[in-house]
């Protein structure tokens, strides 16, 4: 039998090397001062994150796919009855439909996934997530372009890049440093529920590439007048790449561009 320390490359395993590093994450998904009345944590591991999680959440439900590792959590965590132990795949969990927050250190290759099933699930309340660092810089504009999936979503959710972990905090070590994304579901949203699905399709016709730019994308649904008004009202010059354009500037480019 495989000794339950021993790493799966096919599960992207990087355990947290140190208690410093899990407790920044806990402080980072559950701010001093504050409770979550019931935190789901993505890949539990060794329960690095667990324990540091455990004082600032009501209720926790630990999940792990690693059938190795399922064991050891449950022992060390059988006396703490606000710690459930659930062995298998977070992706699989159907959502609570109370209020909830998610917290984990996401094994790199299923990153993107994760990310969908939380932006997915109608009570989230916020998902912090530790993951490539290259994945937080993309998704919270830190490059200083933006990605689909951040503007889309980003009347509902808010996106932030809130640290950056050393890659030699893990074991074992990865070939890159980490970053932990923060997203938050916004308590009243930018845009009214009825204006979303406009607010989806204009932002998918944008980053189509369609026409090779921004301006000559939303032009094949928009009159060009409308398209130069909007541009002028967002402070956009016609040749700006789609990417660089900010969710404000969007929200300037939808409010021009969503009238009848």
């Amino acid at each position: 039998m495989a000794r339950p320390s021993r790493v799966s490359r096919t599960l992207s395993q990087n355990f947290l090397a140190d208690r410093a590093t899990a407790d920044r994450l806990a402080r980072l998904a559950v701010p001093d001062g504050r409770t979550a009345p019931l935190m789901l944590e993505v890949g539990a591991g060794k329960g690095a994150l667990t324990a540091a999680l455990l004082p600032r959440c009501t209720r926790l439900l630990a999940y792990e796919i690693d059938p190795r590792l399922v064991p050891r959590l449950r022992a060390r965590f059988a006396d703490t009855p606000r710690v459930r132990v659930l062995a298998g795949d977070f992706l699989a969990a159907r959502p609570p439909r109370t209020p909830f927050s998610v917290a984990g250190n996401v094994p790199f290759s299923r990153t993107a996934a994760v990310v969908d099933w939380c932006l997915r699930a109608p009570a989230l309340r916020d998902a912090t997530l530790l993951t490539q660092l290259e994945y937080a810089r993309k998704r919270t504009g830190d490059y200083g372009r933006w990605s689909l999936l951040t503007v889309r979503s980003w009347p509902r959710y808010e996106w932030r890049l809130v640290a950056r972990i050393d890659r030699s905090r893990f074991s074992p070590v990865p070939r890159v440093d980490a970053g932990v994304v923060r997203i938050e579901r916004r308590r009243t949203p930018l845009l009214d529920p009825a204006a979303l699905e406009g607010w989806r399709v204009l932002v998918e016709l944008g980053f189509s590439g369609v026409g090779g730019s921004l301006h000559a994308s939303l032009r094949r649904a928009h009159p060009r007048r409308r398209v130069d008004a909007a541009f002028r009202a967002a402070g956009l010059d016609a040749g700006v790449l789609v990417g660089e354009v900010a969710p404000e500037s969007w929200l300037r480019l939808h409010a021009v561009l969503a009238v009848p």
